[in-house]
C-alpha cells in the first residue's frame, strides 16, 4: 500500500522569522518519496510559508485520511497564543498579536490525527520556540495524540534576534534518508540528532505510540479500512457506553467516543449523521462549562460546520443548519464570517422551499 508523505515548512516573513524552515524542502524533496515514507512507493505534498491556516488544515486532513503509512514533516516555529496560553505553528502572516487568526494551532495535528492506527503515523520535528512558548514547554509538552510516533527537536528562543537559524535536525534527516536507507525510526533520529550542531538545552521528542493489540482505535480505524462503517460505529458506541457509565455522559471519556463516532460517520458518507453528532458534542461540552473559545469547543462547531457544508438533502440541512446557526452564535470560531455564512445558506434553502410549494 503506498504511503503518503506531508512536508510542511512554514514561518513569518520578516522580522519575527526565529528559523529558515523552507530552507529544508529542496535537501528533503532530493530524497526518493519511498525512503521518506518507508513504503514501496508514496505520494508527497509539499507546503512552503504557507499563509493561512485554513489551508495547512485541508492537506493535513487529506492526508491524515488517506490509506497507508503517513509521515508529517514539521519545521518551522512555535509562537504562544497569549489568551488562550496555546502553542501554535507561525505562517507566513504571524505576529504576536495575530498568532490566534494567522498560526496553525498545534493541536489540530492531535485533531487530524487521532483516529489513525498506531504504527501507522510518524511526525518528524525540527522546531524553534519563541520566549513564551518555550516557558509553556516546560510544564506542557507538545501533544500529537496517542497514535502518532514523534521525533525531533525544539531549540530554545535565540539570546538576541538576528539571522534567522538554520533547520540543522531537518536537514540532518534529509541527508542521511538522500542515502537511499531508512534507518528504524529511533536510530534514525538518533543519527540525525547526533549529526545536529549545539543542541544542548534543547527539547528532545522522541515518543513512540502504544502497540495495535492495546489500542480499539486501531480495530475500528481497520474497521473503516476494511468497508464495515456499521460494525466501526457499534464498536466506538461499546467504548462509549461503558465511558458513560464509568465516567459520566459529560466526561472527556464519553466525549472523546462521541467525537470518534462523529468521525465514523463521515468517513461512511453521511454528513447529516456526522453534524448532528458534532452538533452534541460542541452542545455537551458548552453544558460542561467550557468557554466558547476552548479549542475542543471550536474544533467541535468546526467540524460540525464543514459535515453540513456537505449535506445535500434540503430538509436535513435546514433542520440542521437551524441548530447549527444557534451555535455559531455562541462559537463563531476563527473564521470570519462562518456565522453569515450558515445563514445565507438557510435563506437559500428556504427560498427553494418555498419556490417548491408554490409549484405544487
Amino acid at each position: 500500500m503506498p504511503g503518503t508523505v506531508l512536508m510542511l515548512a512554514a514561518a513569518p516573513v520578516g522580522r519575527g522569522r526565529l528559523v529558515d524552515a523552507a530552507a529544508v524542502l529542496p535537501v528533503l524533496a532530493a530524497v526518493d518519496p519511498a525512503v521518506l515514507s518507508g513504503t514501496d512507493t508514496a505520494n508527497v505534498v509539499e507546503l512552503a510559508d504557507p499563509v493561512e491556516p485554513q489551508a495547512v488544515l485541508t492537506r493535513l486532513r487529506a492526508a491524515s485520511t488517506a490509506p497507508g503509512p503517513l509521515t508529517v514533516y514539521v519545521t518551522g516555529q512555535l509562537q504562544l497564543d497569549r489568551r488562550q496560553r496555546l502553542p501554535h505553528l507561525a505562517l507566513a502572516r504571524t505576529t504576536p498579536a495575530t498568532v490566534r487568526y494567522t498560526a496553525f494551532p498545534w493541536h489540530w495535528f492531535r485533531e487530524e490525527l487521532r483516529l489513525r492506527a498506531p504504527g501507522t503515523t510518524t511526525l518528524f520535528a525540527d522546531l524553534h520556540a519563541d520566549a513564551d512558548t518555550w516557558e509553556l514547554l516546560r510544564t506542557a509538552p507538545l501533544d500529537t495524540g496517542r497514535a502518532t510516533a514523534v521525533y525531533g527537536r525544539i531549540a530554545p528562543p535565540p539570546g538576541r534576534r538576528g539571522t534567522p537559524a538554520a533547520p540543522a535536525y531537518m536537514k540532518a534527516l534529509a541527508t542521511i534518508l538522500r542515502s537511499g536507507h531508512r534507518p528504524p525510526l529511533g536510530r534514525l533520529h538518533e543519527l540525525a540528532l547526533a549529526r545536529t550542531e549545539d543542541t544542548a538545552g534543547h527539547l528532545v521528542l522522541a515518543a513512540a505510540p502504544p502497540s495495535a493489540p492495546d489500542d480499539p482505535h486501531a480495530v475500528i480505524t481497520a474497521a473503516v479500512r476494511a468497508g464495515r462503517h456499521s460494525h466501526a460505529d457499534a464498536l466506538a458506541a461499546q467504548w462509549e457506553q461503558a465511558a458513560v457509565r464509568d465516567h459520566g455522559p459529560g466526561s472527556e471519556e464519553a466525549l472523546h467516543w462521541a467525537e470518534v463516532r462523529a468521525d465514523l460517520a463521515m468517513f461512511a458518507g453521511d454528513p447529516a449523521r456526522s453534524c448532528r453528532t458534532w452538533l452534541a458534542v460542541a452542545a455537551a461540552r458548552l453544558a460542561a462549562g467550557q468557554p466558547a473559545d476552548a479549542p475542543a469547543v471550536e474544533a467541535a462547531a468546526d467540524r460540525a460546520h464543514h459535515q453540513w457544508s456537505e449535506i445535500t438533502a434540503p430538509a436535513a440541512a435546514r433542520e440542521l443548519g437551524t441548530a447549527l446557526a444557534a451555535l455559531r452564535a455562541r462559537v463563531p470560531g476563527r473564521r470570519a464570517g462562518a456565522l453569515d455564512h450558515v445563514r445565507r445558506r438557510l435563506r437559500r434553502l428556504e427560498l427553494q422551499q418555498a419556490q417548491a410549494q408554490a409549484q405544487v
